[in-house]
């Protein structure tokens, strides 16, 4: 070996922050985690590369660590579940206080406990808050003295007045006086969500106005006070969340005519008694709205679609979900609307896509550019309309859900796979007519016909006389099963140009549960996705621990993974995918011929686990999900009933 001068070797120097910053930032969120590992400068450069972080964790004594070491950051979020009204709870949100008040962004603090000291002693910090989440904290406002203290009301208004973003959907006990003292100090709110709380629409009879219309409630927060808010705040507002209400159609009136309020998104999710007439007034006054959520409104029908269609000229976001009286009657005036990026018509019963190709073939100048189409339990819905909208949709579509629409084939699958490359989402699920020809993209040979062998064109008598006229009764659809894939039909798959969903190089999640026609023979060759992020398996009897394997092999980049109620499936399977998932946070393996030697290599080699499910799993022992609890540091949830022959359920949080 030659002498080395080392006067002459000059040492590379360190790119700046900055560039390494630019660099990370063209990575996904779980490449930067793995390159945060890397060194030291690298991690600070994936840090900042994300800009602002949420973190969700549960109030433990590990937490406090946790946020310390969050301090060294500009800003973040945090979502902390679990808090209750001892000792450890309130060092938690002292320290959040201490080492994160200025930087805090947004807080989210659902279906805790905390009481209104340890509350008082934080909020107060929190100069920079954008987003308060409070959904569920019945024990704050039970008492209804919540910031009944002057001083207190001061000192919260000086820390949220920049407050943007407030949730208090599903507190049962809020109040008027309670809801008027926390709004006073957020004077400038964007968004609002009252979902699932109990407010005083009803009028009374004898008053002839809404409950609570004389005098602040001191039990319910009334109409009369929101509609006062809502005045009030007028210049800022324009979110609101009134899902899972007893809203009527007149109080909805109310809140739509408030003089001066313009609302970009409402969302009225669950609300029963609203009825056409209630939509047909909203559109009429709040004609600026971009997003509307009226699923679960039972009393809608298309009426209301063509009013929304008519009224609503800058709508982007459109929920019909489970509205079963909705038929295929404005439709197609509802896809003339250009602004239009998702439509969600899952469970509309009577829907089956007639229409909405008709919106988009007649209105191709100004027709709406889906992004979104959510079909789900559309059971009418066939291989026609589904060809026909992936021709009219190609260059638009990012998301697709077809999940149960019954008598979708694989016509429709060979459709999605040649005209809607840019999917990111597929969801197939319980499709049950999709077989491995379907996905491999090829055409299954010709089967064999006894009857057409024979020439025999007439009746066919049986031995039985069970059916009457004792003719051969018609061959049921899960009767038929596919002809099997062989190895020739492969090296033929292989060789052809032809669109298998391999085609779709951009999804990130895929949806194939229940669909039991499906075998290896597909699964192997085509579920290679290097972005996959979900993907579902489950309820597929014939894959065996070859899918498992080679589905880990070709999606490394998997943070969630159901293969449940697999019965193929195998410890050896879960020892071949493993090494190669270390991104896994969410497994869902309940498959009877899984073990304790299959835990054991979810603790070597998944430390990131978040959720598992091992139910009925009965060759599984409780020392080994014990020892799993212990070794997995951000393991939430265990659901493990049934194991071992046992009727057992776990809800971990740490």
């Amino acid at each position: 070996m030659e002498d080395c001068n080392w006067e002459d070797i000059i040492e590379t120097p360190e790119l700046p922050l900055e560039i390494i910053v630019h660099i990370l930032s063209f990575l996904h969120a779980s490449d930067r985690k793995e390159a945060s590992q890397v060194c030291r400068s690298w991690y600070y450069a994936s840090q900042d590369s994300q800009r602002k972080i949420t973190f969700c964790f549960p109030a433990s004594a590990s937490s406090l660590e946790l946020i310390r070491g969050l301090g060294r950051k500009s800003r973040c979020g945090l979502i902390i579940s679990q808090l209750d009204g001892f000792s450890m709870s309130r060092s938690l949100l002292l320290e959040v206080g201490e080492c994160l008040g200025p930087k805090l962004e947004s807080l989210a603090l659902p279906g805790s406990s905390v009481t209104e000291a340890s509350l008082m002693a934080l909020l107060p910090r929190l100069t920079s808050l954008r987003s308060l989440n409070l959904r569920g904290l019945n024990s704050l406002f039970m008492s209804g003295a919540f910031l009944s203290r002057e001083e207190h009301r001061k000192q919260v208004r000086s820390a949220l007045s920049g407050l943007e973003e407030l949730d208090l959907s599903d507190i049962r006990y809020i109040s008027d006086l309670t809801f008027n003292r926390l709004t006073g100090c957020t004077p400038r709110l964007r968004h609002l969500s009252l979902a699932g709380c109990h407010i005083a629409f009803e009028f009374d009879p004898y008053r002839g106005c809404p409950v609570g219309a004389v005098r602040d409630s001191s039990a319910l927060l009334s109409l009369r006070n929101l509609r006062r808010f809502l005045t009030e705040q007028k210049s800022t507002l324009v979110s609101l969340d009134l899902s899972r209400t007893s809203i009527t159609p007149e109080s909805l009136r109310t809140v739509a005519q408030v003089q001066d309020l313009v609302l970009e998104e409402l969302c009225l999710h669950g609300c029963k008694e609203l009825t056409d007439y209630s939509v047909e007034v909203l559109v009429k006054h709040q004609p600026s709205l971009q997003r509307l959520d009226i699923s679960a409104c039972t009393e809608l029908t298309s009426r209301s679609v063509e009013a929304i269609a008519h009224g609503l000229k800058y709508l982007t976001h459109l929920s019909l979900s489970r509205d079963w009286r909705i038929t295929e009657k404005g439709l197609a005036d509802l896809l003339s609307v250009s602004s239009l990026r998702s439509l969600d018509l899952s469970e509309c019963l009577h829907v089956n896509g007639t229409e909405i190709v008709n919106g988009l073939a007649e209105s191709r100048d100004a027709r709406a550019q889906l992004e979104t189409l959510n079909l789900k339990s559309c059971t009418y819905i066939r291989d026609l309309a589904v060809f026909s909208l992936t021709q009219l949709l190609g260059d638009s579509l990012r998301e697709l859900d077809l999940t149960s629409c019954v008598n979708v084939t694989d016509l429709s699958v060979h459709a999605i796979a040649t005209y809607l490359q840019r999917l990111v989402v597929l969801r197939l699920g319980w499709c049950k007519e999709v077989t491995d020809w379907g996905l491999l993209g090829m055409v299954e040979t010709a089967r064999c016909d006894p009857d057409q062998e024979t020439g025999d064109k007439g009746p066919r008598f049986t031995r039985t006389f069970g059916n009457m006229g004792f003719f051969k009764p018609p061959r049921l659809p899960f009767e038929e099963r596919p002809k099997m894939v062989t190895q020739n039909d492969l090296q033929q798959f292989r060789q052809q140009a032809g669109a298998s969903l391999l085609a779709l190089s951009q999804l990130q999640e895929l949806d194939l549960s229940a669909c039991p026609k499906l075998t290896d023979s597909s699964i192997t060759q085509v579920v290679h996705y290097p972005d996959l992020r979900r993907l579902s398996l489950s309820m597929l009897p014939e894959i065996t621990d070859a899918s498992l394997a080679s589905v880990a092999w070709h999606c490394r980049s998997l943070t969630s993974l159901a293969i449940s109620h697999c019965q193929r499936i195998t410890d050896r399977g879960v020892a071949q995918a493993v090494p190669y998932l270390r991104r896994l946070q969410h497994l869902y393996l309940s498959c009877n011929n899984i073990t304790d030697r299959s835990l054991l290599l979810l603790v070597q080699h998944c430390n990131r686990l978040k959720t598992l499910d091992i139910s009925r799993c009965k060759n599984i022992s409780v020392t080994a999900v014990d020892l799993l609890q212990s070794q997995l540091p951000f393991l939430e949830n265990v659901h493990y009933k049934f194991i071992g022959g046992f009727d057992m359920t776990l809800a971990l949080n740490d």
